[in-house]
């Protein structure tokens, strides 16, 4: 006897597969300002330790002296002393930290100048502060060390992180700041970053929050005499 029904008929398939695929070209440019110590010497056989600094939104635009507002750029201003390359690039006006371009600018500067890749220390503020954590997250075998202020980030880049990235985020330093009174930008988004970090089995991240600070934690942060010596003793795990 035939049958007829439904279920003896080819079944249909609802979805369909399908792929999206293109290239594309894209131009990064970013200015930036560069520091190099006194006694820089392009051919001392270590290297020099290097500071990539990330401003706020506020230092967004076209004019570079903005950079020197606050942080490194400002100490480095006034302090011939200072003993780090300083890169510190200006993020467009509209524009957010991007890390590919980062990490062009990064290239370039390994390339143009004679950097210790294994000291090589990544800090920024406000929104400076997310790139900071972007980046780091992002590549953290570039970094000796990595300070985010009064950022947050997406801590599901680290959660699911593979297991080659995740052997990396333990062994990178980290050493987190915010204000206890910030009206901008929540203490809880440094928390949940840390807090991811501390879930992945890290020991090397440590949060230090300024009580009375509001946004700017940034100032007593690159104030703390403790701030610089501690950056020079981290080492980029090989």
């Amino acid at each position: 006897m035939c049958s007829n029904s439904a279920a003896d008929e080819p079944k249909k398939e609802v979805q369909t597969n399908g792929r999206f695929t293109r290239t594309i070209e894209v131009k990064q440019d970013l200015k930036y300002l560069l520091f190099l110590p006194k006694d820089y010497d392009p051919e001392r056989a270590e290297g020099w330790p290097m500071i990539l600094f990330l401003h706020g939104a506020g230092e967004r635009g076209n004019d570079l002296s903005r950079v020197k507002v606050h942080g490194p750029p400002k100490q480095a201003e006034t302090d011939r002393d200072f003993p780090f390359v300083l890169v510190s690039p200006q993020c467009p006006e509209g524009k957010t930290w991007d890390v590919s371009e980062l990490n062009g600018l990064l290239d370039q500067a390994i390339t143009e100048h004679n950097i210790d890749t294994n000291r090589i220390y990544l800090t920024g503020l406000s929104m400076g502060g997310y790139g900071t954590w972007s980046l780091g997250i992002a590549n953290p075998e570039r970094f000796a060390a990595i300070v985010p202020i009064c950022g947050g980030g997406e801590r599901l880049s680290i959660l699911l992180a593979d297991e080659a990235k995740k052997v990396i985020l333990m062994k990178l330093p980290v050493w987190a700041f915010h204000g206890g009174k910030d009206p901008v930008v929540p203490m809880e988004e440094t928390e949940r970053m840390i807090d991811a970090l501390e879930r992945m089995g890290t020991k090397n991240a440590k949060l230090t929050i300024h009580p009375d600070a509001g946004h700017d934690s940034w100032t007593q942060t690159y104030e703390d005499p403790e701030f610089y010596p501690w950056l020079l003793k981290q080492t980029r795990s090989r």
